[in-house]
């Protein structure tokens, strides 16, 4: 088993100092081991090459789902410290292939190099590598062309997904009411016989506009509809299942550019998909030629009454002069009924009075940039303490080189331990830090449009398109509004931005501290979208 570190025995008596000893290390990236690099695959032909070479075989290291970067590999660390232990024992190191080993070129030589210092030579049962300059020369070529290899495994990867998803095919795992088929299946997806018809229930009911959306997760929980884990629908999750067009059988990928028909059969019908995108987005046609040919209620689901708390409806009703547009309460409630004019207009007071101000819309981008500064500055420490790591491990082995050339106070069996087990470390130390990089982000891109968008937001929901509108007022009132019928409620849960905006007793009330004022960016990238 692999871990386990016992030298075989040896029946004809012979010294396992005699004998020219191996090590066989095998490895597959994935769980789902493909079919001609299986780990039985692997150390089949690793077995037969030590056979065929005279090697004996002294301890198989499987590593299984692990990907190639050498310090998250649990039995890539045991087979170092195997052979640092068991040094003068161990002459070759097997693989299959040079990929199984490493798919960095750098870590292969850094590894190579640390190996050799044990007197440990690589092979591959398929390359021909040896330690010949012929051999150098070659496995040279074949670690450039693993990590090309690696380099470009991704492009393949994602140019086979685009080529699939445009084929109509549905290469992620399939969203709720679907099942991924077969691979050999002429469809990518099947109608899931135990969630298909809840979700498409859930559909027909949110598509009447009879229901709310939190009416319509309760029936469907009720109804049994859980996720795949057997967890309740969370709202967020409901949201994105109800907007996702695959449920009418099309693929859509903005990260790949594809919009097409797919391969299986959607789950629900266009008609009941489209109507419940109008009653979410607050589009609900009201039966009635006249009524369809009016703008929409943007406030319509949004606000909700303070009395009964149900959202408020909009309709439009005849007067003497016309038509006019109210909003109002549902069913039996009569406690808003108000004009849409004077409701939409209270409405862009309300966000006025929520506006940033130019001072502190500096102060807050200020906070941001101090903290991300904070954070790019602790990635830059860690590269200097991987760097000083490094330098004091050097240190360590130049004292203990003094130590037995010249000062002569210690043996060469505690120096060569010592050393070799510093070298395994100063080999990791060195590719953790040629791995480590700090991400970037256009912090100040992003700022910079946040702080011109803002303070005008009033404005912009008039002038805004209805998409705009709701995106504005989910980015203030996450959780939307109530209206008692002449007033807003100011106790309404605002973005974290925004809370110190809220109406207060007296004006010191309404001084900020800079401390603690940490708004995520991806709040600014939302409202960056709504402009």
């Amino acid at each position: 088993m692999p871990g386990q570190h016992r030298l075989p025995a040896h029946s004809d008596g012979a010294k396992l100092t005699d004998m020219v000893g191996a090590v066989i290390y095998v490895r597959v990236s994935t769980k789902e081991q493909t079919e001609n690099l299986s780990l039985p695959t692997q150390l089949r032909a690793c077995e037969d090459y030590c056979r065929r070479q005279g090697y004996e075989v002294l301890e198989r290291f499987h590593e299984e789902g692990e990907s190639a970067k050498t310090t998250d590999r649990s039995q890539l660390q045991a087979l170092l410290k195997f052979c640092r232990t068991h040094k003068g024992k161990v002459h070759f190191l097997v693989v299959y292939n040079l990929t199984r080993f490493a798919r960095e070129k750098y870590d292969h030589f850094a590894l190579r190099a640390h190996l050799q210092s044990l007197g440990i030579s690589l092979r591959s049962v398929t390359e021909p590598i040896d330690d010949t300059s012929t051999g150098k020369l070659m496995e040279g070529v074949l670690a450039a062309f693993a990590q090309f290899d690696n380099d470009v495994r991704s492009e393949r990867t994602r140019a086979g997904m685009r080529a699939a998803l445009e084929l109509g095919r549905w290469t992620f795992p399939a969203p709720l009411g679907y099942l991924n088929a077969p691979k050999w299946s002429s469809t990518s997806l099947v109608h899931d016989p135990e969630r298909g018809p809840l979700v498409r229930r859930a559909f027909e009911e949110l598509a009447t506009g009879r229901y709310t959306k939190q009416e319509v997760i309760a029936r469907a929980t009720e109804a049994g509809l859980r996720s795949r884990k057997g967890l309740r629908i969370s709202p967020q999750s409901f949201g994105q299942m109800t907007r996702n067009p695959i449920y009418v059988g099309k693929v859509e990928s903005p990260d790949y550019g594809v919009s097409t028909r797919g391969d299986f059969e959607p789950l629900v019908d266009e008609a009941t998909f489209y109507r419940a995108q109008a009653v979410l987005d607050g589009r609900v046609v009201v039966a009635g030629p006249r009524q369809r040919s009016h703008p929409d209620f943007p406030l319509r689901g949004f606000v909700r009454c303070d009395t009964c708390g149900r959202p408020l409806t909009g309709s439009w009703s005849k007067g003497r002069n016309g038509y006019y547009a109210y909003y109002h309460c549902q069913r039996q409630c009569r406690a808003v009924n108000v004009s849409k004019a004077a409701l939409e207009g209270a409405f862009a007071d309300e966000l006025a009075l929520l506006q940033p101000s130019a001072g502190y819309m500096r102060l807050v981008k200020d906070r941001i940039l101090f903290v991300w500064e904070q954070r790019r500055a602790e990635a830059k420490d860690r590269t200097v303490d991987q760097d000083r790591r490094v330098k004091a491990i050097q240190q360590k082995l130049d004292r203990l080189d003094d130590a037995f050339l010249f000062a002569q106070s210690i043996d060469r069996t505690s120096y060569e331990r010592q050393r070799d087990r510093l070298r395994e470390e100063l080999t990791l130390a060195q590719i953790d830090h040629h791995a480590d990089a700090t991400d970037e982000l256009d912090v100040q891109g992003i700022l910079a449009f946040a702080e011109r968008i803002l303070p005008r937001a009033s404005d912009l929901w008039v002038q805004a398109s209805l998409d705009y509108k709701q995106r504005l007022q989910a980015l203030f009132f996450p959780e939307g509004i109530a209206y008692d019928g002449n007033r807003f409620n100011r106790t309404a849960v605002t973005a974290p931005l925004f809370n110190y905006l809220a109406p207060s007793a007296s004006a010191d009330e309404r001084v900020v501290s800079p401390v603690g004022i940490e708004p995520t960016t991806n709040r600014l990238r939302v409202c960056c979208s709504a402009s």
